[in-house]
């Protein structure tokens, strides 16, 4: 195997960023993927979804590593099939959040993930899947939500745009969650100071790969701690606008290719890429939640 080359550890989001809209990854970025591979170099899946929903994706791949799950509550080994660290958000805390959203904004719909490698997606009456392909449980009432431990509650409203929600949910929380948005109709509370950044610091930790080295791919605003955290943040074409504000560079979009255009580029001349690595991937500081 050829040494590594600069960049050595490559971050992806999957929905919206490495898979097209039909929750597929095309061949040419499977090449891509396998390039870097070959180069010696890391790919961490860095997601949303919980560990139970990345785990087929993973096996599809063959993929034997790490990856960040449940918006960096979960660090799951695929090889192992275990998850190396989790935090579950407190569900008193849970149902006191959803109470002051409810009393700014009226009625939510609410779902939760819950905790574990065989958690269930659960969903209360009138919340809609943004993700039709992925399984989730429907329950009777809002209290069977909370029967087991949870990573997260994801919230729908049924007049207000995500936009919306998700500033209307961070004015009134405070330190009870954190507020991200992470897809269309996907607003999130997760437990308190956990990003995709902090569950990535931990996955790099493990690896022993350093921000200075890594290159981080989103298209959401709740890749905007990972993009701080990478020394490189890439957005795809399709991302939300604060995303691409803080971007270093925007690449095509998820259904052309976007995350493989930039690896073709990184990985195929290293000659190339090392006259430019020192202005490109200058590092960024940590920027974390308390």
């Amino acid at each position: 195997m050829a040494a590594p080359t600069d960049c050595s550890l490559i971050a992806t989001d999957l929905d919206g960023t490495l898979l097209r809209g039909d929750d597929t990854l095309s061949d040419r970025s499977r090449a891509a993927l396998a390039r870097v591979a070959q180069t010696g170099a890391q790919h961490l899946v860095v997601t949303g979804r919980p560990a139970p929903r990345v785990r087929p994706l993973l096996d599809d791949l063959g993929s034997t590593g790490l990856a960040v799950c449940g918006q960096g509550a979960q660090v799951y080994d695929a090889g192992a099939g275990r998850l190396l660290w989790s935090v579950t958000l407190d569900r008193e805390l849970a149902e006191t959040a959803l109470g002051k959203i409810e009393a700014e904004v009226g009625e939510v719909y609410a779902a939760v993930d819950q905790d574990g490698v065989d958690g269930l997606t659960l969903i209360e009456p009138g919340y809609l899947m943004p993700h039709p392909t992925l399984p989730a449980v429907r329950v009777e009432r809002r209290s069977d939500l909370w029967e087991r431990p949870i990573s997260k509650v994801l919230l729908r409203h049924p007049r207000l745009s995500d936009d919306a929600l998700a500033a209307a949910a961070r004015s009134v929380v405070g330190s009870l969650a954190t507020v991200t948005m992470s897809g269309p109709g996907t607003v999130e509370l997760q437990p308190c100071g956990v990003t995709k950044a902090t569950g990535l610091a931990l996955a790099a930790e493990h690896l022993g790969l350093s921000p200075a080295r890594t290159v981080a791919f989103g298209d959401m605003p709740n890749d905007i701690p990972m993009f701080d955290w990478a020394a490189h943040g890439v957005a795809m074409a399709n991302a939300h606008p604060e995303l691409k504000a803080v971007a270093d560079e925007v690449t095509t979009s998820n259904e052309d290719d976007g995350v493989a255009v930039v690896l073709e580029r990184l990985f195929g001349g290293a000659a190339v890429l090392g006259r430019q690595r020192s202005a490109q991937y200058a590092p960024k500081t940590l920027s974390i939640e308390p």
